[in-house]
């Protein structure tokens, strides 16, 4: 179980914020069943989700984790969809992320990126699955590393090329 004040990775949303552990405060709720009531680092709202929930929850990677993936992003093989028909690709993309691994978030960002270079044309699709994949790993990175979000990408750079 998670306590207040911790941050997690919760399903598909990326870090969050355990706010409060209590019943839900609306018509039609059990009072007796717990929720965590979680506050997302990117975007806005809350989630709730009962505390023995099936959706994957797991802490924040330490440090240490941190410092190890972002060494290891050179030999993350680029994710690279060969079918070209939308919905072969989202749905490719879709099961990387079911994977919760920032290992796969890395492929995600490399594959894409390599796709978009490889075209040299934009594609909405491609750039906002991209921009998920990076917020999902740079929200952890930044909670991982202690540093601010819009820091993680220069500190991946600075020390992958030191």
């Amino acid at each position: 179980m998670f306590s207040i004040g911790d941050k997690i990775i919760y399903g598909e949303n990326g870090v969050c914020t355990v706010e409060k552990i209590a019943p839900l405060e609306m018509s039609g709720a059990s009072g007796n069943k717990l929720y965590y009531h979680l506050c997302p680092l990117i975007g806005t709202g809350t989630y709730f989700t009962p505390i023995d929930s099936d959706t994957y929850m797991r802490p924040v990677m330490s440090r240490e984790e941190a410092e190890n993936l972002i060494a290891s992003i050179p030999d993350i093989k680029p994710a690279i969809c060969l079918d070209n028909r939308f919905n072969h690709v989202d749905a490719y993309y879709k099961e990387l992320f079911k994977l919760h691994s920032c290992e796969a978030l890395v492929a995600i960002v490399k594959g894409i990126g390599h796709r978009l270079l490889e075209r040299k044309t934009k594609s909405s699709r491609a750039e906002a699955t991209m921009k998920r994949a990076k917020d999902m790993l740079h929200g952890e990175l930044s909670v991982a590393l202690g540093i601010e979000f819009d820091e993680v990408e220069t500190y991946i750079h600075q020390k992958l090329n030191a």
